[in-house]
């Protein structure tokens, strides 16, 4: 049925398994999610994925190479989540002081040794402008084919980014389709580097005018959303619509043991994420605020 809402994913950072391998491991994060978080099992759950890792890598993931698959969780019972405010960390306090720093010498030093040491993809989307033309075909084609759905877009690390690229493109061309809900985790919009891009291509950064509810995850261990709250940086489009920041816990590990805060499947067993879509997949509370504990004004 093509009006049945749609959950439209793309992934971030680094190599991924091949496409099918990967879709059905996001959809069964988020399955898994919704059982252990809510108690649900939204059965056919609608759900597509924008894959782009071949267009920067010659050859998927293999198995053999692979650290950080899918696998459920040990344990039952809902995911962990995060207690207070969406607080600032000692961390993102630091960068907030280089980054004045930065913005005062007029050099984003600390900023490119970030992208092109720690999240290279990034420093490749910037470079490349093939590959980042290629990259965002990808998800305007996927929009373009589902615009009349209700839309929900769950964007993950470098995603976030390609997400809001098109978004703001589409936005000037005005042919973006209504996004129900835009899910950012694990985003680095915050970075000073991306924001002064950002605000080159598309002017001043705001949500996007398309989007009725713009909600970004982020764990405050997760290099990748230090700086700045996307609430500070992105003012409300013309319709008033802001971004929440939600702070979460993202609570994978390695098979082998280890944590990774930034992980895509983490994120997507988030009981806020949960929330999130057992939202929108309900027709009468589409527009519901994702509830968040223990925060307010967040």
């Amino acid at each position: 049925m093509q009006d049945r809402p749609l959950i439209l994913g793309i992934h971030g950072l680094a190599n991924k398994p091949p496409k099918e391998e990967k879709q059905a491991w996001w959809a069964a994060a988020i399955r898994e999610g919704l059982r252990r978080n809510l108690g649900e099992d939204p059965g056919d759950l609608s759900f597509e994925f924008v894959y782009w890792a071949d267009l920067r890598y010659d050859a998927p993931l293999s198995e053999d190479h692979n650290r950080e698959p899918y696998y459920p969780a040990r344990g039952r019972g809902p995911f962990p989540s995060a207690d207070g405010a969406c607080a600032p960390t000692l961390t993102d306090r630091l960068y907030r002081i280089v980054e004045w720093a930065q913005e005062k010498t007029g050099h984003l030093v600390l900023d490119d040794f970030i992208i092109e040491h720690r999240l290279d993809d990034l420093w490749g989307y910037y470079e490349d402008g093939t590959f980042r033309e290629a990259a965002r075909e990808r998800l305007r084609e996927a929009l373009m084919q589902h615009a009349d759905r209700p839309l929900l877009i769950a964007a993950h690390s470098m995603g976030s980014l390609i997400a809001y690229d098109v978004l703001r493109q589409l936005e000037r061309d005005g042919r973006c389709p209504r996004i129900a809900h835009f899910v950012t985790m694990g985003a680095p919009l915050g970075l000073a580097e991306i924001k002064h891009r950002l605000a080159e291509e598309h002017g001043a950064l705001q949500v996007p005018y398309a989007v009725a509810r713009w909600s970004n995850l982020g764990d405050r261990e997760d290099l990748a959303t230090v700086g700045t709250t996307l609430a500070e940086a992105y003012v409300p489009n013309a319709a008033g619509v802001g971004v929440t920041d939600c702070p979460v816990v993202n609570a994978y590990r390695r098979p082998r043991g280890g944590v990774n805060p930034h992980k895509s499947y983490g994120y997507l067993r988030t009981p806020e994420f949960s929330r999130a879509v057992a939202a929108f997949l309900d027709g009468e509370r589409g527009a519901a605020p994702v509830e968040l504990s223990g925060v307010e004004g967040a």
